[in-house]
């Protein structure tokens, strides 16, 4: 089948980076459990700003006009996101929060793409995603957490997923007049900067020790920095939908690190997830290619 090398490349960067992605959480259980939640979603994207700062000093300049109001969009659904899956997680419980957070990101992204281009994505797209956010779903709950259903943890958590999937939508849109090392200055410079007083308000002052700030390091350079570099550019290649979908490889990353590094032992619903995800990401990377193949050819 010829595919086009364009839209391979950008699936394995998103692929790439929702595998980074996938280490937020091991790396997180060795921080302190006195380190607030709200904190090490600020300072991450504070560190992270930083390192797109340095990037971008030595990116070439296209110049073409910062696109200031979509910016600002997609740094405030940044911050939303940050802020609402934490206190959603809070609310639910880490498997629940976590399902109907990253589960509902793809659907929302399908919505506002559909709303935005007045038509649909494939049906093939939609089986592939609906597939994969079961099998996310059903990974999380076969993991547990305590999983409480109550209506404020559900409203938060589906507020994160809208929030992640206006900002990837934001941020393809970014990305087609700007590099992704000034895409994402931007985006996380403007998140940080709402974070950062949110997190002051309701984390208390900041307290963290040697171990905390190699957590934070951690996450604000490489799942964060590198990972949303490789996401950002991905989105050059690829539908910004396809992109949300294409996270759910995220999930994966972390079942495979919390099996082989924490020993943890999972049950025949989380197995049974698993396979679900990557059949469903499968058909997904099929429907994107599709689409593609079709552009060059018209």
């Amino acid at each position: 089948m010829h595919t086009s090398p364009s839209s391979v490349r950008g699936i394995a960067l998103v692929l790439f980076a929702a595998m980074l992605w996938g280490t937020t959480g091991t790396a997180q259980s060795f921080a302190p459990s006195t380190f607030s939640p709200y904190w090490v979603g600020a300072l991450r994207l504070a560190i992270a700003t930083g390192f797109f700062a340095l990037l971008a000093r030595r990116a070439p300049r296209r110049g073409a006009p910062w696109p200031w109001a979509v910016i600002a969009l997609g740094g405030a659904s940044v911050a939303v996101y940050n802020l609402s899956f934490f206190a959603g997680v809070r609310h639910s419980g880490v498997a629940l929060g976590t399902a109907i957070a990253i589960g509902s990101g793809p659907i929302w992204a399908g919505l506002l793409q559909t709303w935005q281009q007045r038509r649909l994505p494939p049906l093939l797209w939609w089986l592939g995603t609906l597939v994969g956010v079961a099998g996310g779903v059903a990974m999380a709950l076969g993991q547990g957490g305590g999983a409480r259903l109550t209506a404020p943890g559900v409203a938060l958590c589906l507020l994160a997923g809208l929030a992640y999937a206006v900002y990837a939508l934001a941020n393809k849109r970014i990305v087609e007049r700007l590099d992704p090392a000034r895409t994402n200055l931007a985006v996380f410079g403007s998140a940080a900067l709402l974070s950062l007083p949110a997190a002051w308000l309701l984390g208390g002052s900041l307290q963290a020790d040697t171990s905390a700030w190699a957590v934070v390091l951690f996450l604000g350079l490489v799942s964060t920095g590198v990972a949303y570099l490789l996401f950002t550019g991905g989105l050059r290649h690829i539908s910004g939908a396809t992109g949300v979908t294409l996270a759910l490889g995220e999930p994966v990353t972390a079942f495979v690190l919390a099996v082989l590094v924490v020993g943890e032992r999972q049950t025949w619903l989380a197995w049974l997830g698993l396979a679900g995800v990557l059949a469903g990401l499968l058909v997904v990377v099929w429907a994107e290619v599709r689409v593609n193949r079709g552009l060059r050819s018209a």
